[in-house]
């Protein structure tokens, strides 16, 4: 057996060993190299210790060939004796970044699709190259400590553990392997379309070699920044647990301890409730942060991210934008990302849940005295039949049902 062999199953076996129980472990495989390898050589390994694997291929009908990609996966996996799903995205409407949309709607499917199944983790096939791509795009964007860390291999993210097991191999290795093993792939020619940005980056990395700035050297930096936010973690963490509160799925965070603290902190604090609120995994820009904290200061409710911001009575809230709150649901599904009704109605013939907006709160008298500010609560969950709102959880101290946010907030808060 090779190094490179011995390497990639070393980090299959790592990955197994990883927070895993009886629960299952799901691999996302396009059908590109990375994740083929992931799949051929984790599955097997998995089956051997007793653990449940499913795999899913999420087709974003971009391309004509992306279908059969997926049917080939599911190939391979009907030998392996694995079950397979394709995730189908219909969501793209042609504006915005496209390689992001893609990116978001990938992790919203594949978590959807493991909490269907009752699945602990998810790994992903990505390899150091796409470490050192990341890094690379992150230092174009002017990223902090924060996104120059770059990817984890280990995650806990949506009540879900995320594990990227060959973030340290390079890609090239884990193609050899397939091929010492007769084992094919696809390779999907975006990859080769200079239009992305992750492509000019890994042709920038192979400009940059004779400079000394290779793949390796980008994945140690991020390696090393990855420590130094450990480390800033800290005082934010300490800062959350002194002065800030969640209710009604709004923060309250007591305006003058925000403001003793330095800089870094507070805006990790503030970065950290504003992603918490909107579902957001990255934070929002130094400068439009900054901004958006003068103003609220100053007691004018600002917009940022999904997420309305301002001072009022010594204390800064946050909370969702009623603007951008989802649209209604069925009484049993997620609703904006991260409510959910508790119990559901066991008779749900014409009920909803949406946002109890100006017209649900003019009809609650009483929501003053729940001591949260108007913008908190036309944002909040309510249940409607057609237009009659029959329960505000948030603005209505007592009622038959009660809404629950299935995101934990990542730092430790005051008491409700």
């Amino acid at each position: 057996m090779t190094a490179a062999a011995e390497d990639i199953l070393a980090a299959a076996a790592r990955c197994l060993e990883a927070e895993l129980s009886s629960r299952g472990l799901g691999l996302a495989v396009s059908g590109g190299g990375d994740s083929m390898a992931l799949l051929h050589a984790l599955a097997p390994m998995a089956r051997d210790r007793g653990i449940a694997v499913r795999v899913a291929t999420v087709d974003h009908g971009l391309r004509d060939g992306a279908r059969a990609e997926a049917e080939r996966v599911a190939r391979d996996c009907a030998i392996l004796g694995l079950p397979h799903e394709i995730l189908d995205w219909t969501g793209w409407e042609g504006r915005g970044n496209l390689q992001d949309a893609a990116r978001r709607a990938r992790r919203a499917l594949l978590t959807d699709w493991a909490r269907r199944h009752g699945l602990e983790a998810v790994a992903l096939g990505h390899t150091l190259d796409d470490q050192a791509e990341t890094v690379l795009m992150r230092l174009a964007r002017g990223s902090g400590v924060d996104g120059l860390s770059a990817m984890s291999p280990i995650r806990h993210e949506d009540g879900l553990v995320w594990l990227r097991p060959f973030l340290g191999l390079r890609r090239a290795a884990l193609r050899d392997w397939l091929s010492e093993r007769g084992l094919g792939w696809d390779e999907d020619p975006s990859n080769a379309d200079p239009r992305f940005q992750r492509v000019r980056a890994r042709a920038a990395l192979r400009d940059l070699a004779p400079l000394g700035i290779d793949a390796q050297g980008l994945a140690d930096t991020a390696q090393r920044m990855a420590m130094a936010r450990e480390a800033l973690e800290a005082p934010a963490a300490d800062l959350s647990r002194r002065a800030l509160r969640l209710r009604a799925g709004a923060v309250e965070i007591d305006a003058a301890l925000l403001g003793r603290a330095p800089e870094e902190t507070r805006l990790r604090l503030v970065s950290a409730a504003i992603g918490w609120i909107a579902g957001r995994a990255y934070r929002p820009r130094i400068a439009s942060l900054r901004a958006a904290l003068r103003d609220a200061g100053q007691g004018r409710w600002r917009s940022l991210s999904g997420v309305m911001l301002a001072e009022r009575g010594g204390r800064l809230w946050l909370c969702r934008e009623p603007a951008r709150a989802g649209a209604s649901v069925a009484v049993d599904a997620l609703w904006d990302g991260r409510w959910r009704l508790d119990p559901p109605p066991q008779d749900a013939e014409g009920l909803r849940l949406g946002a109890l907006g100006a017209a649900g709160l003019t009809g609650l008298p009483g929501w003053r005295d729940t001591g949260l500010p108007r913008q908190a609560l036309l944002a909040s969950p309510a249940l409607w039949r057609g237009d009659a709102l029959l329960a505000a959880p948030c603005a209505v101290a007592a009622g038959p049902f009660a809404a629950r946010i299935v995101a934990e907030f990542p730092y430790p808060t005051l008491p409700h």
